[in-house]
């Protein structure tokens, strides 16, 4: 597979980093090199151009309310239209937290101050008093990869999804979107969102090569399938959290 070359982008690096979400970037370039699959990765921050068109993947990650107080204006002037136009032509984007809020319509915080999103998402987010916070398991709507997914989060906005997308997955134990409705996560084409901190990739190594898929075939067509690796290890691991928590 030496002769594939993906190009991932990392959202506002600095900014939107925590509990880990960086290792969601080294979790994707680690599994591309252990196949000979080159990548390249462009840290976009304020002020970056970016020609939306040639990213392959994209990774937007979570922060703290200050973190995305200081990006969201530059997101929504500067790269919102670029995004959109790559999604609608099968460009991969996984976001988590902050990242996953900013891809919706809005957000009402605790206040009663509504911050607008960018609109790639149908969702939107209430922000409330109380903190929804720990060990997460879901199972996986995506037919195509089915089974478990396991993270942590750690938010206070409750998001609700609107008719244009599908949850990524149904809560077996913790709250997920909203703490209500047993949804957790959003997905419209090929763009994922969803509060799996911890880092989510490197704990579910098969959703991990199901994005890297996704953007292999879309650059280089629908026959490409992925070298399969030995996940004992991280299977293990995952496997023994899910008996912890449930």
């Amino acid at each position: 597979m030496s002769a594939y070359h993906l190009r991932i982008a990392q959202l506002y690096p600095e900014q939107m980093n925590i509990y880990g979400d960086r290792g969601n970037i080294l979790a994707l370039q680690q599994r591309c090199a252990w196949r000979n699959i080159t990548t390249t990765l462009l840290p976009i921050g304020p002020g970056t151009h970016v020609d939306w068109l040639e990213i392959d993947l994209a990774f937007f990650g979570g922060g703290q309310d200050s973190g995305q107080a200081l990006i969201a204006a530059d997101f929504r002037e500067r790269q919102a239209v670029g995004l959109r136009k790559a999604a609608e032509s099968g460009m991969v984007l996984l976001s988590i937290c902050g990242g996953y809020q900013l891809l919706g319509d809005y957000f009402l915080t605790h206040t009663g101050e509504k911050l607008p999103g960018v609109g790639l998402l149908d969702v939107y987010t209430i922000g409330s008093n109380r903190r929804m916070i720990g060990n997460i398991v879901i199972e996986s709507a995506l037919p195509d990869c089915p089974g478990k997914l396991v993270g942590f989060e750690n938010h206070s906005g409750a998001t609700y999804l609107g008719a244009g997308v599908q949850p990524l997955g149904r809560v077996l134990s913790g709250y997920g979107n909203n703490g209500e409705d047993g949804s957790e996560g959003a997905v419209w084409r090929n763009v994922f969102g969803c509060y799996m901190h911890g880092s989510l990739l490197p704990k579910n190594p098969h959703f991990a090569d199901y994005l890297l898929t996704l953007a292999l075939r879309r650059r280089y067509g629908s026959a490409v399938v992925l070298e399969p690796l030995d996940d004992t290890l991280e299977l293990q691991a995952q496997r023994t959290m899910v008996e912890r928590v449930l």
